[in-house]
């Protein structure tokens, strides 16, 4: 087996982790509960549940409009419904070994899911909690802004442009690009391929890091 490094002359002071669709899989769980939400206000289920991934739950409620329709109140309801369906809740493929070679000290979990929520899907997938973990609750404003990685990297102590971000979906990589952020594409739960200038992987079978006196380093093993 070979190793290539995957940004050249580059390493990283930390990595960013999104949660959900990049280093657990809880896409069946959520679209599970959206969907029973989006049946009883009147949705096309089908249309809207994509639009539900990267981003705060209280955000995609609101910006339905929904009249008479309380997004804090139907966020925490929803929250609520997720927390009770963890069963099928797994980790992505090689991410528990990649997460392991980490310094804990190194990186952190950056999620759009409120932190009980993000808590509990975290210990259903057997993954370790970092000691550092940005969830909604911590931002004013969530994905697409950048605000969640630039309070991570403060956070860790090291530049945001320092740090690779690990993200699977749009609202992310947008977060991450407007952080001014490096960023690497986990695809393993994209129904729908989507274009960008991010290297992208299914999952993390084929990755490895390495920590040396310059920082954390990125390999593709063939």
């Amino acid at each position: 087996m070979t190793e290539r490094p995957l940004f050249p002359g580059q390493a990283f002071a930390a990595f960013l982790f999104d949660m959900d669709g990049t280093i657990l899989t809880s896409i069946a769980s959520a679209e599970r509960v959206w969907a029973r939400w989006a049946e009883r206000h009147g949705l096309d289920v089908a249309t809207f549940l994509p639009t539900i991934h990267g981003v705060r739950t209280v955000e995609t409620i609101a910006r339905l409009g929904l009249p008479g329709i309380d997004p804090v109140a139907e966020a925490d309801a929803i929250m609520q419904a997720e927390m009770e369906d963890v069963a099928d809740v797994a980790p992505i493929a090689g991410a528990p070994a990649f997460l392991a070679d980490l310094p804990r000290e190194r990186w952190a979990i950056v999620t759009s899911a409120p932190r009980l929520l993000a808590e509990r899907r975290i210990a259903a997938a057997g993954l370790p909690l970092p000691p550092l973990m940005i969830a909604a609750e911590d931002v004013e404003h969530g994905k697409p802004a950048p605000d969640c990685f630039l309070l991570g990297a403060e956070r860790l102590g090291v530049s945001v442009e320092d740090c690779l971000v690990f993200e699977d979906s749009p609202a992310g990589l947008t977060a991450a690009d407007a952080a001014r952020a490096p960023a690497l594409v986990i695809t393993t739960t994209h129904a729908h391929p989507f274009e960008t200038g991010h290297p992208k992987y299914r999952d993390y079978e084929r990755l490895a890091v390495r920590a040396t006196a310059d920082g954390l380093q990125v390999f593709e093993q063939t």
